[in-house]
């Protein structure tokens, strides 16, 4: 797996001096539905509880990436839904500020479709996503077609990725799969087995419970049955 970051600020002409302030805003419009809004959210929630234990990833939605002063003049990006860092501090942000994050990009990058952005995602994201930004990994979702794809870097030029026969599409940065579930784009272990979200987990858990004291109940009648006291073993 490849997860080196590379600066983009010395390859970058339109990085000029001196900087904007380190404390910017995110500038992002409004989302365009709710699907949209549920999206990111189970992307976050599914990858933040996934990955509880570390504290070298950041993980977020709807932010602004800034990466150069053209950019914040001309206004003439917006961020992506969703994105990953790796290799960083697991903190809170205002926004993405490349030259304030040792010129690091995101290495994962998912955009949710919709009829206003669905052209800008395929083309003009596209294209700042791989030539500018070098995002590794670049994936797009439309939540009412279920239209999914993914694209690779490879030696600068996105490669699309080949679909497994479940229809998923592997991430090799996140080392995880990308999958559509009941109508929604979802995380999938390397074993197949779906992320489940904090609930969801809590859930399957409670299940296992109580499926567990139905055993040893159905198991302590059995004893009895057979004039065994459970409780003295």
């Amino acid at each position: 797996m490849s997860t080196v970051q590379r600066s983009i600020l010395p390859d970058n002409q339109d990085m000029l001096l001196p900087l904007p302030p380190c404390d910017l805003y995110s500038d992002e419009p409004p989302l365009e539905t709710d699907l949209h809004l549920q999206q990111i959210i189970l992307f976050l929630e599914c990858l933040n509880w996934w990955w509880r234990d570390r504290d070298d990833f950041y993980a977020s939605g709807n932010l602004t990436i800034y990466y150069s002063l053209k950019q914040l003049k001309n206004r003439d990006f917006r961020g992506p839904d969703f994105f990953v860092v790796l290799g960083v501090e697991r903190r809170s942000r205002k926004s993405w500020m490349v030259w304030e994050e040792d010129g690091k990009t995101p290495n994962v990058v998912i955009e949710i479709l919709s009829e206003s952005t669905a052209n800008i995602d395929r083309t003009t994201k596209k294209q700042i996503y791989q030539n500018t930004l070098k995002i590794y990994d670049y994936f797009w979702f439309d939540p009412d077609s279920l239209e999914f794809a993914g694209f690779s870097l490879v030696n600068g030029q996105y490669q699309p990725l080949p679909p497994t026969a479940q229809g998923c599409l592997w991430s090799e940065q996140l080392q995880l799969f990308l999958g559509i579930h009941d109508r929604k784009l979802r995380f999938f272990t390397p074993e197949g087995q779906l992320i489940p979200t904090p609930t969801e987990a809590a859930l399957a858990e409670q299940q296992q419970r109580e499926q567990a004291e139905q055993r040893a109940e159905r198991l302590a009648a059995k004893l009895r049955e057979l004039n065994i006291d459970p409780d003295a073993l």
